[in-house]
């Protein structure tokens, strides 16, 4: 009871360095449904991804977006789900910025309970901050400014409710998580065995996303896990692993556009078989 009390008393903040980010895509305020109960919405560079039968009824928020930018999900999910229509929940698949930039605010205006892997947990309650974005690390022009983008803590412990052990997800009986560690501590995907859909967070990703050019145009590639701000490349393969063994049909990554049938499948053989050339960077901070 006493935790609980704290927890009613304690103002959310989204982290001191949470600011609006100079970046967008071709595919930036658009979306596409994937399945007849499963959308997603690219904001900017990042894909957040909404479950449930569109034009009323329960739904559920997959992640959050850039920072400064809650009024257009808002707007979306409206045009989607109907006026006036909260989420049940929102799940988080990790606290990084782009995925967590606008979950106070959001989880406020709609009231509702916010879900993470309680590995995520001194992230999202004001506890310690990611390490900064690697700049130094083997890639692109976009990790070379990756020092741009927020990485304190935010604190939402006023809303935030571990993801039940075992799998299951909380309002989405269809539906199970994975830990996938090695982008961040506590990182999950998602995955339906029904149509073996699979929302993969940032363990993989269908763009490269340190490199500009390709995420402006979001050329289409199976791509290891943005590097400026992977801290553990052992783990990440092996999440990679992970995530193959399930042969999914269909993919929505946190960052790129969604891949499904062959070129899925071959483009997740080859980066798993040539993992230390194609993903892991030559050198930087977090590389063995």
């Amino acid at each position: 009871m006493a935790a609980e009390n704290r927890n009613a008393m304690t103002k959310m903040r989204q982290s001191d360095d949470n600011r609006w980010i100079p970046m967008t895509s071709v595919a930036s305020k658009t979306g596409k449904e994937v399945a007849p109960d499963v959308f997603y919405y690219t904001n900017q560079i990042v894909n957040v991804i909404m479950i449930g039968q569109p034009g009323g009824g329960n739904w559920i928020l997959i992640d959050t977006g850039m920072p400064q930018c809650a009024e257009e999900i808002m707007h979306v999910a409206e045009g989607r789900f109907g006026e006036g229509n909260a989420p049940t929940a929102i799940i988080l698949t990790h606290g990084h910025f782009d995925h967590v930039g606008n979950v106070v605010h959001l989880s406020e205006a709609w009231d509702v309970p916010v879900f993470a892997h309680t590995l995520e947990y001194p992230y999202l309650t004001g506890e310690k901050g990611y390490p900064a974005p690697d700049t130094s690390v083997e890639g692109g022009l976009l990790a070379k400014l990756s020092a741009l983008y927020p990485h304190e803590a935010i604190d939402i412990s006023k809303r935030l409710l571990p993801l039940p052990d075992g799998g299951a997800v909380p309002f989405l009986d269809e539906w199970r998580w994975v830990h996938v560690p090695g982008h961040s501590p506590g990182q999950i995907a998602l995955f339906r065995e029904r149509d073996r859909l699979l929302l993969s967070a940032d363990a993989f990703v269908t763009v490269r996303q340190d490199a500009l050019y390709k995420v402006l145009v979001q050329k289409e590639e199976v791509h290891g896990p943005p590097r400026y701000l992977t801290t553990d490349w052992t783990q990440a393969r092996e999440s990679l692993r992970r995530l193959c063994d399930l042969m999914p049909a269909t993919v929505i990554a946190g960052h790129g556009q969604y891949m499904e049938g062959e070129a899925l499948q071959q483009g997740l053989d080859e980066l798993l078989q040539n993992f230390d050339e194609l993903a892991k960077p030559d050198h930087g901070r977090f590389v063995d």
